[in-house]
């Protein structure tokens, strides 16, 4: 248990802002939570939980599993919201010499969905900073050396929390640099013939750089209709590889959270 949960706290260095840091700390915490399932279920953790959990504790890792499950779920809609308006603007794309006033409907609909998108997350990330605080002041409640089990538990939290804001940043295509700066990597993107910029778009999220190649295909500016369908398939895989590792965790997290259930109502 501890290794998986180092190897998540060591994962906070690797760069969040690619689809492939993303999917390794969503297999990371199912690791995680697959052996924290597998610790629940021998008879000497139950017994030490059942004895001596206080009903405050037992609320607040119930209560905890239950948002996290609400956080996945809400990363669930999000994903499924832009796979919808991935494939329309595809679809767009391709009738675009014949229909020019399709592609600015499904373009517009898009960066609706977007906005829309986004202040859900800021949302979900409102809740994920009370939620956090009150996990760190329960966790640093650990006297009793039989609760070490709980602790463990509560760390286990701690970082599924950590884990998923940065997922969250991901698909809003933040991560914590100014509004300047982002447009100033998107502009980069756009520019052709660009040297020495290769490092940055390695850098940029499928996301963001579908959001670049959009704006500037309305803009009318220097993009080209392979260039924008070359990025929205990559996001389309993206987004796909990402609904299948969030599906996996949220059903590990549903398998830990019954395992506590069936100890604490024993």
């Amino acid at each position: 248990f501890e290794e998986h949960l180092h190897r998540l706290k060591d994962s906070k260095a690797i760069s969040s802002s690619t689809s492939s840091s993303i999917n390794y700390k969503l297999n990371a915490l199912q690791d995680l939570h697959e052996c924290a399932d597998k610790l629940l279920l021998l008879p000497i953790t139950q017994q030490a939980l059942a004895r001596e959990c206080s009903n405050e504790c037992v609320d607040e890792l119930l209560d905890g599993s239950v948002r996290i499950l609400d956080i996945c779920s809400t990363i669930k809609d999000c994903l499924l919201q832009h796979k919808e308006r991935v494939h329309e603007l595809e679809s767009a794309i391709r009738r675009r010499r014949d229909a020019e006033a399709g592609f600015t409907v499904s373009s517009g609909k898009y960066l609706a969905s977007r906005k829309q998108v986004k202040k859900a997350i800021r949302k979900a990330l409102g809740n994920l900073k009370g939620f956090k605080n009150e996990l760190i002041f329960a966790s640093s409640n650990k006297d009793n050396e039989t609760l070490s089990m709980l602790s463990f538990l509560k760390e286990s939290e701690l970082v599924t929390v950590s884990s998923l804001k940065a997922f969250l940043l991901f698909i809003t295509g933040s991560k914590g640099q100014s509004k300047q700066n982002r447009w100033s990597i998107i502009s980069k993107l756009m520019q052709p013939n660009r040297v020495g910029c290769d490092s940055q778009e390695a850098d940029t999220n499928e996301f963001e750089k579908v959001d670049a190649a959009l704006m500037s295909l309305i803009n009318h500016k220097s993009s080209s209709i392979d260039n924008f369908q070359s990025h929205m398939e990559n996001l389309g895989m993206c987004i796909e590889n990402l609904e299948v590792g969030v599906e996996c965790l949220s059903r590990q997290l549903i398998r830990t959270r019954v395992s506590l259930l069936n100890i604490f109502n024993h």
